[in-house]
């Protein structure tokens, strides 16, 4: 049998091509785990911006209930919270990071009477990541705005 012998100026092509398709396939590897942080953090603030939804649209829920004592629902976000949303705003600060402590952005309640609309109701639901407390970045936050005990 006979042997075969590669040229002398050949020797070593076959260890660069694997030196290549390595750092190609490390390549890939590095893109795919940087794709999949993008995509964890974006699924974090849409279920961020889902819970926010469904905090304001339960409290606007129970101001439709409660439309005679809609004036006792203002909550400008500091000091205690009124006895009708002490329990709201409690579940607010448990679903949604950055809504107490040390710089924190609790919700607003803001209930202003109009005497052609009725009742106008405007709940901020507010909340910061905890990266985003040291760096001062304006909150993040889902607004409600509806008319609530229309006036005929």
């Amino acid at each position: 049998m006979k042997k075969f012998r590669t040229p002398r100026r050949a020797r070593g092509v076959m260890l660069i091509e694997a030196l290549v398709a390595i750092l190609i396939f490390s390549v890939g590897i590095l893109a795919v785990v940087g794709m999949q942080s993008v995509a964890i953090r974006n699924v974090t603030d849409a279920k961020l911006r889902s819970d926010a939804a469904f905090l304001a649209g339960e409290l606007l829920s129970q101001m439709w209930a409660d439309t005679p004592n809609l004036a006792s629902y203002a909550y400008a976000g500091s000091g205690t919270p009124p006895s009708r949303i002490d329990g709201w705003v409690t579940r607010v600060a448990q679903r949604l990071p950055g809504t107490t402590g040390t710089g924190s952005v609790p919700p607003i309640v803001v209930v202003t009477a109009d005497a052609t609309l009725g009742t106008i109701v405007q709940i901020t639901v507010r909340w910061r990541l905890p990266e985003e407390a040291s760096t001062g970045a304006a909150p993040h936050r889902h607004m409600v705005l509806a008319t609530v005990n229309v006036n005929p």
